[in-house]
């Protein structure tokens, strides 16, 4: 299956790509994250959690800690501006002013901790930085750091009354108060050992203590309010899927606190689950939920948080219930019943427009059963899908096809391009783009094993950002395209003109288009063969490859073949109608990628899915994909038009390549 791991570093590569080109969706100067972005988190932590002793029925109770909460929220809407731009910055902007307007009119605690902890998760989806350990922490090795380092502060039992403690002002932390403790995550704690609180006697013991240390520390301390709980939590954890649906792994438990779970399991469950899994980490590892039946357990938590009028978190839970259950297992899906993997992804892209709305109770719980019935099929169909060698084979030579066939035509059509407007020599900014594709596509496999862990989220908003961008670029150059393709004269205008019409901005756009249309593609493989490659069966995935391989160079063949004995003409008309077809799919691909992320809704449309088109069965698709359509009959006709009207003779303005900008 894919691991989160692998995501992660998809992500990062894949947007480093798409910052040569200016559409990236983190910021170019990640120097400045690692620190920004953790400090900036923990303000927005320790505010959710302490502002409760600044303000209470509306009115301020400790005028200190009241001006201490304004400080940072506005420290923080400051931070985050300061931070490199991304594509999130204005939603960031806009939760910050809003929490900093809830802080001003003296809001409850529980709205403004709300509001704090969504805008440090969106920090964080934004900038992803670690946010889990590597391993399981040791919690006995967390047991000796407290004694060693925190008792004397914290008390030998963490009641925040140790003999140093006493003399504090303020007086530590009580560790054992639930009410506390019950928003705070182990993330919160790691991040208060590494960074320490400032206008406090906590330091930074980032100098003193390694990471794994910090880890283990964080969770021992974090284990202290709970220890009663933890004792009844094995039983919970083993008997209780709705509780087993909310953490998955490592960085969902770093991150797990038990005022977000209270809403769907109740602060009693919420507290045993918690209690239980940071007292026993290495648990997590070992029987953690995975693949549909983890997709199955979160669409059914789901559902009990928008019973329980959690929408946002229903959402979320719905959210992960297709990324991280069904998106890993998409391969073998797709391998052995395609029709049902579409089927899920409409049906669970609609289940979560419904939450965002007002929709009854009794119709999302239709919706709901529905989709689990789904669920059922597809982990029938994926149960020995793994030990099937004849599925891994054809799932590797379908992925690559399919995903290969839109970057080929779009570099064919390059290169056909420039040998018809014979100019050898620019052909290999083209290969150079794809060439540096495929390498950035193997350095990508090569050391995501490294990587930090995000959402799958991340993913698709790059493959759907990437998608869109390419395809605006493909109008461009297709409206291009048509109208050289309208009048006469063309090997004269060739001769004369195309001597000086390939400039260096030009060169470098070819080798941009090249290297994003080759790069999306290789993006999307690498993560479906990450998953077949686990299953096993290495020969026959390599197979497969090998197989879809040969069949596109023998399209590329072909296509480069049939171009050369094409008239100019002719040859202009045949491309730019290409070129205009993978601008249309693209565009559809784009918007199913930013459905899949959750940022667009999902309408289901009544209309077949046929994927190698481009085509979803979402009106919100379909409407981007028709809007590409009227543009470029727009463009087609006034090209039409304009070439009617010119004389037929070459043109006498220098043309050029589209440039970039």
């Amino acid at each position: 299956m894919i691991t989160t791991r692998i995501r992660n570093i998809l992500h990062h590569v894949a947007v480093a790509a798409l910052l040569v080109w200016g559409i990236g969706a983190l910021p170019a100067q990640a120097e400045d994250i690692p620190s920004a972005v953790p400090q900036t988190w923990q303000m927005l932590d320790y505010l959710a959690t302490d502002y409760a002793g600044a303000v209470k029925d509306g009115a301020v109770i400790s005028t200190s800690e009241y001006a201490e909460m304004r400080e940072f929220t506005a420290t923080a809407r400051s931070r985050i501006a300061a931070l490199p731009p991304t594509v999130a910055t204005p939603a960031l902007l806009q939760q910050a002013d809003t929490l900093v307007a809830s802080v001003e009119a003296k809001a409850t605690p529980a709205q403004v901790a709300t509001q704090a902890h969504a805008l440090a998760d969106a920090l964080l989806q934004a900038y992803p930085v670690p946010t889990a350990p590597e391993r399981a922490p040791d919690l006995a090795r967390g047991a000796t750091l407290y004694q060693n380092q925190c008792a004397a502060c914290h008390g030998a039992t963490g009641h925040g009354d140790g003999p140093a403690g006493l003399l504090l002002s303020p007086r530590p932390v009580n560790f054992t108060d639930q009410t506390r403790a019950d928003q705070r995550s182990a993330l919160s704690l790691y991040e208060v050992i590494s960074q320490g609180v400032a206008g406090t006697p906590m330091a930074s013991y980032a100098q003193q203590l390694s990471s794994d240390d910090r880890w283990a520390l964080a969770y021992y301390v974090g284990s202290l309010a709970y220890a009663k709980e933890a004792v009844a939590g094995a039983d919970t954890w083993q008997h209780d899927t709705a509780a087993r649906a909310q953490i998955a792994d490592l960085k969902e438990l770093s991150r797990a606190r038990v005022a977000q779970l209270t809403p769907t399991l109740g602060a009693e469950r919420a507290r045993t689950i918690v209690g239980y899994l940071r007292a026993h980490p290495d648990v997590i590892q070992q029987q953690a939920l995975a693949g549909i039946p983890l997709a199955r357990a979160r669409l059914a938590a789901s559902l009990t948080a928008y019973r329980a009028g959690a929408k946002t978190q229903a959402t979320q839970l719905a959210l992960s219930a297709y990324l991280d259950g069904v998106e890993p297992v998409e391969p073998q899906l797709n391998a052995r019943d395609s029709a049902l993997r579409a089927q899920l992804e409409t049906s669970m892209g609609a289940y979560r427009s419904a939450l965002s709305g007002n929709t009854p109770v009794e119709s999302v719980v239709k919706q709901a059963d529905a989709i689990d019935g789904l669920l059922v099929r597809a982990q029938e169909v994926t149960a020995d899908a793994a030990s099937d060698a004849a599925a891994i084979f054809l799932g590797a030579f379908t992925i690559l096809v399919r995903e290969g066939l839109e970057a080929l035509l779009v570099v064919v059509a390059l290169l056909a391009f420039l040998r018809k407007a014979a100019r050898p020599e620019a052909l290999r900014y083209v290969h150079a783009g794809w060439i540096l594709a495929l390498v950035a596509g193997g350095i990508t496999w090569a050391i995501a094993s490294y990587a930090i862990s995000i959402s799958g989220a991340g993913r698709e908003l790059t493959e759907g950002l990437s998608s869109l961008f390419a395809a605006f670029v493909l109008l461009g150059v297709g409206l291009w395209m048509h109208q050289k393709s309208i009048g006469g004269r063309w090997q004269a205008y060739l001769k004369e003109k195309m001597a000086a019409a390939l400039n260096r901005r030009s060169a470098w756009f070819l080798f941009g288009l090249a290297f994003i249309s080759v790069y999306r593609e290789v993006f999307e493989s690498i993560l479906f063969y990450a998953a077949l490659w686990n299953d096993g069966q290495e020969v026959w995935l390599l197979s497969g490859i090998a197989a879809g391989a040969a069949v596109l160079g023998l399209i590329a063949w072909v296509l480069l073949r049939t171009s050369r004995r094409l008239p100019i003409g002719t040859f202009f008309s045949a491309s730019s109608a290409l070129i205009a077809v993978l601008a249309i799919v693209l565009t559809g691909k784009g918007i199913a990628a930013l459905q899949e992320a959750g940022w667009v809704a999902v309408s289901v449309a009544p209309v077949p899915h046929i994927e190698l088109l481009g085509i979803y069965p979402t009106w919100q698709s379909l409407l981007a994909q028709l809007a590409i359509l009227v543009l470029l009959a727009v463009g087609f006709v006034f090209n039409i038009r304009r070439g009617r009207q010119r004389l037929p003779s070459p043109p006498t303005t220098r043309e050029v390549l589209p440039d970039a900008d």
